[in-house]
């Protein structure tokens, strides 16, 4: 993380950072670490164990593992002062929206959409109960740019989260407890750097030729580069902190100028 953080920022914090583990997710947790934070997460298989981190074993694609990590967060932490949702992504065949099978549907939905508003219903209310609490979540610019070739489904998901988030916002935001959107574009994780190995592998040439077939299939990058996942994490860690407290039903871009609209 080449960021300088107040280390007292989110002290005495308690912040549930959804698909925490890997990726952006963990790039959250480590931001919230840094700045002071109690934090809980949870994936589907074990895990090493984290410094600082209360861990819990769930598949939130699932009621069950839904119910599982909200109650340790009420067991282990008393329940959460920040919702940091960075759960997500896309598992879906190529071949356009004729490939896709409504399981392949209800899996992204499961995912994508369902899995956040699940641990909003379970958690949110003990926020409006102390009339403060703050809530990110993430959807992506294919919410707006969607890519048709192979992920119609996530594209959708993720809009429909962006119109959740602004519904809520209307309810909550007289009730003491923020909602705002954070917006990625592409993101240099683990799985990006996978897929540039594979096309790649694919295609023959090198990474850097591997990087322009994404840049070109997203239209270019702007500023010529994906966002690191440490920079969206700081979008996020914002949006949660006091010093964001005048920002409420807002969605946040951070894509280097991908989209290309206002």
């Amino acid at each position: 993380m080449n960021l300088k953080v107040d280390p007292t920022e989110f002290a005495g914090k308690r912040v549930l950072i959804s698909g925490g583990t890997k990726g952006l997710g963990r790039a959250t947790v480590d931001r919230f670490l840094a700045g002071g934070a109690r934090v809980i997460t949870s994936a589907r298989g074990t895990l090493e164990p984290i410094d600082g981190v209360e861990y819990v074993q769930a598949d939130l694609t699932t009621a069950v593992g839904g119910e599982a990590l909200a109650k340790a967060a009420f067991e282990r932490l008393g329940g959460v002062d920040i919702l940091a949702h960075v759960i997500g992504g896309s598992s879906t065949p190529g071949g356009g929206f004729v490939a896709l099978t409504d399981n392949h549907w209800l899996a992204e939905l499961n995912l994508n959409l369902l899995a956040t508003v699940r641990l909003d219903r379970l958690l949110v209310p003990q926020m409006i109960e102390r009339a403060a609490g703050a809530v990110v979540h993430v959807t992506s610019i294919q919410s707006v740019l969607p890519l048709p070739e192979a992920t119609t489904a996530y594209a959708a998901a993720k809009a429909a989260l962006r119109t959740y988030s602004k519904s809520i916002s209307k309810e909550l935001g007289p009730k003491g407890v923020r909602v705002n959107v954070v917006s990625p574009g592409w993101i240099m994780t683990e799985s990006s750097v996978h897929l540039l190995e594979r096309l790649q592998a694919a295609n023959g040439g090198t990474i850097d030729d591997a990087r322009q077939v994404v840049l070109d299939s997203l239209g270019g990058i702007p500023i010529g580069r994906a966002a690191e996942p440490y920079e969206v994490a700081d979008l996020i860690a914002y949006l949660a902190s006091d010093r964001a407290a005048a920002i409420h039903g807002a969605e946040f871009v951070i894509d280097g100028g991908t989209v290309r609209t206002v």
